[in-house]
């Protein structure tokens, strides 16, 4: 079985419509892979509930409990991993995940970390994505899926959908189109992993 585990934050819509497609699509039975997980930083992430109650595994690994450590995130991250290993999983998806990660994190999850991020990559790498895709003029936005190297924000791409940038729009009304598509991208794009695993090791 490959096992999967996602890693939130925040309210975890993309954790969400993983769950979903995963199920829709019946990734079990077709795959034989299976989101057994969902981790996050905050204790308060509101996608913890739901994927509670859909019967998967949840866990809190919370940053701020490594703050008084002499170096705070390679301490977060080792405790993170040793919460991933036990699930023994084949691919980690960062899901809204907002940490920067260690590369030491990043080269043990090599070709299984895969992240979302909300612009057409190498474009807009970082924060603050839809505002600075607007300020720049740019006529076209999007979300690229892509495997996580220690580069923030670089890494092979999976998949990209592009959106128009609209006259009237504000960071948040392209922001709201953008993470539209990242839910069709981002389950297509696992779905074409754990179809051809052998092709990943």
């Amino acid at each position: 079985m490959q096992n999967i585990v996602v890693l939130i934050s925040g309210g975890g819509s993309n954790m969400m419509a993983l769950v979903t497609a995963a199920k829709k699509n019946n990734w079990t039975d077709r795959y034989q892979a299976r989101i057994c997980a969902v981790i996050s930083n905050n204790p308060d992430a509101k996608g913890l509930s739901w994927a509670n109650d859909q019967g998967l595994n949840t866990q809190v690994v919370n940053h701020k409990d490594f703050l008084s450590q002499t170096e705070p995130r390679r301490a977060f991250d080792q405790a993170l991993q040793q919460c991933i290993d036990v699930y023994e999983p084949s691919f980690v998806l960062l899901a809204g995940f907002m940490r920067i990660l260690t590369p030491e994190f990043v080269a043990h999850y090599q070709d299984r970390l895969i992240n979302i991020h909300p612009s057409l990559l190498p474009a807009f790498a970082g924060l603050h994505t839809h505002q600075r895709a607007i300020e720049a003029g740019c006529q076209f936005a999007g979300a690229t899926v892509h495997k996580v190297t220690a580069e923030l924000d670089h890494g092979p791409i999976l998949a990209q959908a592009v959106v128009p940038v609209l006259p009237s729009d504000t960071w948040q009304s392209l922001a709201a189109r953008v993470l539209t598509q990242e839910h069709l991208i981002y389950s297509r794009a696992v779905e074409l992993l754990i179809k051809r695993p052998s092709a990943n090791v």
